[in-house]
């Protein structure tokens, strides 16, 4: 039987990084660690090389991973490489004892096929982690010989872009261990000359600083990063390693000319980026999103943000602020314009922000739109100045018109292409495809704000990309007949530290000049810049660089042409996006690109046993897909999960769950305990907050010995500083505040916001309670059919942000707020297949636990999302404080 190897990346917009992290996982035998302090379970890699070519911004790079099995058993080596989103990868190679395994590119349905018959076939399978901030992790595996040595060779290429006037490449370094061979090697080329070129290290101490060398000799540039084992020890004689971080490389180039144009083999690069221009005028507006759910720490870090940006604001700019929860909320009635004055009450204003409500994305946004037509009507604005709205929501329309759909067409038939939308998704739980929709469809793009401590930097970030436009309604001009297959050649706005490219094919085999220029409305008049180049000549310079990969421009036309048509993709709809696709696909196969319509598989030869294939699926923006693992031979392999945060949660019947991102893992146990029993969840003595939970069981059970099965039934929240307590059960949400009683239905929609509490009901959904910045809980609704001979409505609860809770917080799941640390090894098969076990050392403790799956229900009460977990048995014994008992209170409000 044919050996597979089989891989499918998938890949996204926006961010253009370079990027590369490796790992060794712990291997399928676990055995005592080896005193080497090179050998990680057995496992050495002895070399770890990166090489990277950059020739006029696209660069072509090449990651060399050499491992050796020391052990006397065989082992697993993991190869991991987080590659930069907007790459695409172009060939991987596995060489095993000498024999090379190479890649060949296919449509994906094709090698989908191949995939699913090896896997009918007995042969493991696998799946990547999700996507980063930058980027998205991929993953190999290889069973190693005892003795045996293996290589892994990745190569991708990708376009650097131009933010804030400097092009970046982020390597990152995480081996593991220490490497008796490690490099980074840096060639850059760029025919209009290097203006600057820096690198450093996250990583990097005073020792290391001097190992970073780095040249410029004219329109070529060199960086090297070549540590000794010495070098990269955190301490003398440790054996742990330093480099463990991101390793930067930031250029420019030199601006004499605003355009620069390269030519090889008939297919030409035109970059044009003029500086020193005025910027134009810029109308503004911030639709903003104020609804419940960007209470807490989303609407202080909005708020920071909007602060430090009016900052920025010149005075011939005019801009107005539209709050948005259920209903719409203008700052001004009109745009206004940036004077001290002004900006000063901005400020005011913005300090007054709180969140409460839906969300009513649809209505702002027209509103925004004929704030813009009715200030360009009446002459409010200066004629030659730059209109956008930027749009930001951290949650799907709920309130008003709720069809995506129907939002996208009335934003995109009011603003008829007269002004970008760009769109800012905040956190992980927004509706991202109908923004990336949104924005395409009106000139804009979309962008992912991560919820960390840094969101308020990310969203003053994106702002500065935008903060100078210099030139609008640009177009890019070639000889007439005699070029081809252009990509995008017209754009709305240019900005300042930003770059445009256009590629093309060259048709005329006699043309002897190329001219290109562009024409652009700029600050104070209509402007023309002009490039004039000999064909021969420029080709001639290009070719005489034997360091430089052949023929860059026609793969950089052909992974633009790629990129673009994938983009128009996503709002096209039937002739047509059949036509991009397949467009697509066809140069996806030419030019041997992984792109989300094609993967790679290795094939290795028939006589080869253990035959194994793995599939890795990179991931868009839009998608929130988990890793996992699956293998038939031996028949387990360690599931990772990649968490953005923690998740302590207890659901069903009734399973905890600890979601813990630090281990990439997660921990669950259950509690047998009978009906009407009152469990402590939650207790934190300087918070006054408490949560408790009561047990309900099925309406009958078949048999007398059999326990019946038990859920919570009612959940029980005390907040002491505000003198509130929640009771939610199936059928009501009772709120007591003080001496006042509300109670609600679950069919009811309801938000309310007072004195840093929000309460959210999302109708048969969930009660979402957010208690200033820093405590998060939803409350999960679960209806089963009304007249089920056995089981009844219940409820799960979740925690989501515990940032606020003390060291003295408790509980079965307060406990684990600030972390817990844990080690798992030994796995082997039990008696259930499917389900190994293994040895786990928490809290001092040995304990011997089963893989297994849980349910999360946050997003699908009815179905869920699987989450692989170790199981800890008896009532979590050894995992809890104390005994399960021990958590057992006299009612569903006690605060004991």
């Amino acid at each position: 039987m044919d050996r597979l190897l089989l891989f499918s990346v998938l890949l996204a917009s926006f961010s253009a990084f370079a990027t590369s992290d490796f790992l060794i996982r712990k291997s399928r035998n676990v055995r005592k660690r080896s005193t080497s302090n090179t050998v990680v379970n057995g496992i050495e890699i002895y070399s770890l090389k990166i090489d990277s070519k950059v020739t006029s911004r696209f660069a072509h790079t090449v990651i060399n991973s050499r491992a050796v099995n020391r052990a006397d058993v065989s082992q697993e080596a993991f190869f991991d490489v987080d590659l930069p989103k907007t790459a695409f990868i172009t060939n991987f190679t596995m060489t095993i004892d000498g024999v090379t395994y190479p890649g060949t590119i296919k449509e994906k349905e094709v090698a989908k096929q191949q995939y699913q018959k090896a896997v009918s076939r007995g042969q493991t399978a696998g799946l990547v982690k999700a996507s980063g901030r930058k980027t998205e992790k991929f993953t190999i595996s290889v069973n190693i010989a005892a003795g045996s040595k293996v290589t892994f060779e990745l190569t991708y290429e990708e376009l650097l872009q131009r933010q804030r006037t400097l092009y970046e490449m982020f390597i990152k370094v995480k081996p593991k261990q220490l490497v008796d061979l490690f490099q980074i090697e840096v060639d850059i080329y760029e025919p209009q000359g290097l203006s600057s070129l820096e690198a450093h290290g996250t990583f990097i101490t005073n020792d290391l600083s001097p190992v970073i060398q780095k040249s410029i000799a004219g329109n070529k540039g060199h960086v090297s990063f070549k540590p000794t084992i010495d070098q990269q020890r955190t301490c003398e004689n440790c054996s742990t390693s330093l480099l463990d971080g991101d390793f930067v490389i930031k250029y420019d180039v030199n601006r004499e000319s605003p355009g620069n144009v390269q030519i090889v083999n008939g297919y030409f690069v035109h970059f044009f980026a003029p500086s020193n221009l005025p910027s134009i005028p810029k109308n503004i507006i911030f639709v903003i999103d104020k609804s419940g759910s960007m209470s807490g720490r989303k609407i202080i870090q909005t708020k920071e943000a909007l602060l430090k940006i009016l900052d920025d604001m010149k005075e011939h700019d005019h801009f107005n602020y539209i709050l948005f929860a259920s209903i719409e909320e203008p700052w001004q009635q009109t745009l206004i314009k940036a004077t001290p004055e002004n900006v000063a009450n901005a400020k005011k204003f913005i300090e007054t922000i709180y969140a409460s409500g839906g969300t009513n994305i649809n209505d702002p946004l027209l509103m925004a739109v004929e704030m813009l037509n009715e200030a360009q009507e009446k002459h409010m604005i200066p004629e030659r100045s730059s209109s956008m709205i930027i749009l930001l929501t951290d949650g799907d329309a709920n309130s008003g018109e709720s069809n995506p759909v129907r939002i996208q067409e009335n934003v995109k038939n009011a603003i008829k292409g007269r002004y970008p939308l760009y769109s800012l998704g905040f956190g992980h739980d927004v509706d991202y495809n109908f923004l990336e929709k949104l924005s395409l469809e009106n000139l804009g793009v979309a962008r992912r704000i991560y919820e960390d401590s840094d969101s308020d930097l990310q969203l003053q970030g994106f702002y500065d990309e935008v903060a100078n436009p210099m030139l609008q309604d640009i177009e890019l001009q070639y000889p007439e007949n005699a070029v081809d297959d252009l990509t995008q050649k017209n754009f709305k706005n240019y900005f300042d530290g930003s770059e445009i490219v256009v590629a093309g094919r060259i048709t005329d085999n006699d043309l002897n000049f190329f001219t290109a220029d562009v024409k652009a409305q700029g600050a104070d008049n209509d402007l023309t810049f002009v490039d004039r180049i000999n064909v021969q000549e420029r080709e001639d310079a290009i070719k005489q660089l034997d360091y430089i990969f052949g023929g860059f421009t026609e793969r950089l036309w052909a992974f633009l042409t790629i990129q673009q048509l994938l983009k128009k993709r996503v709002s096209a709809q039937g002739d047509e996006k059949e036509n991009l696709t397949a467009q697509a696909l066809d140069l996806s196969l030419k030019y041997k690109f992984v792109t989300p319509l094609t993967s790679m598989v290795v094939t290795k030869p028939e006589d080869e046993k253990n035959n194994e294939t793995l599939i890795a699926d990179k991931l868009t923006e839009g998608e929130e897909k988990k890793a996992s693992w699956v293998s038939q031979a031996p028949p387990y392999q360690p599931t990772y999960t990649s968490y953005a945060r923690p998740v302590y949660s207890v659901d069903s019947d009734p399973h905890f769950i600890l979601q813990i991102p630090e281990k990439k893992d997660a921990i669950c146990f259950n509690i047998n305990e009978g009906k009407g029993v009152v469990l402590n969840l939650i207790n934190d003595p300087e918070s006054g907050v408490v949560v408790n939970g009561q047990l309900i069981g099925d309406k009958g059970v078949s048999s007398a010995a059999k326990m019946p099965n038990t859920y919570f039934g009612k959940i029980g929240i005390v907040y002491k500083g505000l003198d509130l307590r929640i009771e939610a059960t199936p059928q009501t949400i009772a709120i007591l505040n003080g001496r006042d009683n509300s109670v609600f239905s679950w069919l009811d929609t309801l938000s309310l916001d007072q004195d840093g509490l929000t309460l959210i009901i999302n109708r048969k959904k969930n009660l979402v309670v957010s208690m200033g910045d820093g405590a998060k809980f939803v409350v999960v609704l679960h209806q089963v059919w009304k007249k089920h001979p056995e089981h009844q409505d219940f409820l799960g609860f979740y925690t989501l942000d515990t940032h606020m809770f003390s060291e003295r917080t408790h509980g079965l799941l307060g406990q684990f707020f600030h972390g817990i640390d844990f080690e798992v090894f030994d796995v082997h098969q039990s008696s259930e297949p499917g389900k190994p076990d293994a040895t786990m050392i928490v809290k001092n403790n040995t304990l011997t636990v089963t893989r297994g799956w849980q349910k999360d229900y946050r997003k699908d009460p009815k179905t869920g999302t699987n989450v692989a977990c170790w199981f800890v048995h008896n009532n979590g014994k050894g995992l809890i404080d104390g005994v399960h008992t021990d958590y057992i209170v006299p009612n569903i409000l006690s605060t004991a």
